[in-house]
């Protein structure tokens, strides 16, 4: 027995969409920008002309124009802010959907289903106001689920296995995954954005003894500073310590959760839950400088 994506609220759903659509623009605009810049500055270089027209200037007044629009349009609709938010509810959303199903605090099994679903109602309310004036939440079975009720019907048994494997260890493989990913994609920058600077060296080498006449110090600048920024917006190396570091303490938690009594589950699984909202919240803070919305029990 699984509580997976299908069976979370509709507040999950709702918010996790919008924190998708607000991360995919908020990469495209940044690319637009970075990529605009090389644009201008590889027009910059160039001396070119077919008839009357000067394309080298036309390429540089396209790519400052399009990078005027992207930041523009990134000031307005500001993508990253929903981005962020709507992952930072998401995320609550399916902490609470989880300790209800679990039977965790704040939610144990000997509570009433009326004074728990109450309860869940009213913490999920508070969750979903943080961002109601800009996420629609219209997705059906908004509350509570099917598959939360049945989960949190089932035996204790089934209800540790279900968290154990489709909640815990799902989360580790999760990790370590995006971990070894993360980790090769800032060796693979890295090395890039050397072999950039040392053709720049190079050619400014050329350059200083008269050995090469072109001057592409302002392009290679350009893709230097291009491939950094994106860099620091996708921040390869922290996450791939954090998602290690989130990695061993959810192998740790899960040793831990297989072994646990019944009388204990309320507290100890409410306190798993807390180390894997900790992982979401220090994201949160590293993208934002802020730690994530309230409340996040």
């Amino acid at each position: 027995m699984a509580l997976n994506d299908a069976g979370l609220p509709g507040v999950w759903k709702n918010a996790d969409e919008e924190s998708g659509r607000g991360q995919l623009w908020t990469l495209r605009l940044t690319w637009m920008k970075v990529g605009a810049g090389v644009v201008a500055a590889f027009g910059g270089v160039l001396s070119w002309s077919i008839g009357k027209i000067d394309v080298a200037a036309w390429l540089v007044l396209i790519g400052f124009l399009v990078a005027l629009v992207s930041e523009l349009a990134s000031w307005a609709t500001q993508p990253e802010r929903r981005w962020y938010e709507g992952r930072a509810v998401a995320e609550s959303a399916k902490t609470l959907a989880w300790r209800y199903s679990i039977g965790a605090d704040p939610f144990p099994i000997e509570m009433s289903r009326s004074e728990a679903e109450q309860k869940f109602r009213e913490r999920m309310s508070a969750v979903a106001d943080q961002v109601a004036d800009r996420v629609v939440f219209d997705a059906e079975q908004t509350v509570v689920t099917s598959s939360m009720e049945s989960l949190r019907a089932s035996s204790f048994e089934e209800r540790r296995a279900a968290y154990v494997e489709h909640r815990t260890r799902d989360q580790q493989r999760w990790y370590a995954e995006k971990a070894r990913a993360n980790r090769s994609y800032a060796t693979a920058w890295r090395v890039a954005l050397i072999v950039a600077e040392v053709i720049a060296v190079v050619l400014a080498t050329g350059r200083v003894f008269g050995g090469w006449t072109v001057d592409l110090a302002g392009l290679l600048a350009a893709v230097i500073a291009a491939g950094t920024a994106w860099v620091a917006v996708k921040q390869f190396s922290p996450l791939a310590s954090a998602y290690s570091v989130a990695t061993k303490e959810l192998g740790v938690q899960a040793s831990r959760l297989e072994t646990v009594a019944e009388v204990d589950w309320p507290l100890v699984a409410a306190d798993a839950e807390e180390a894997i909202s900790r992982e979401h919240t220090t994201w949160l803070a590293s993208r934002t400088g802020r730690s994530a919305l309230p409340p996040r029990p």
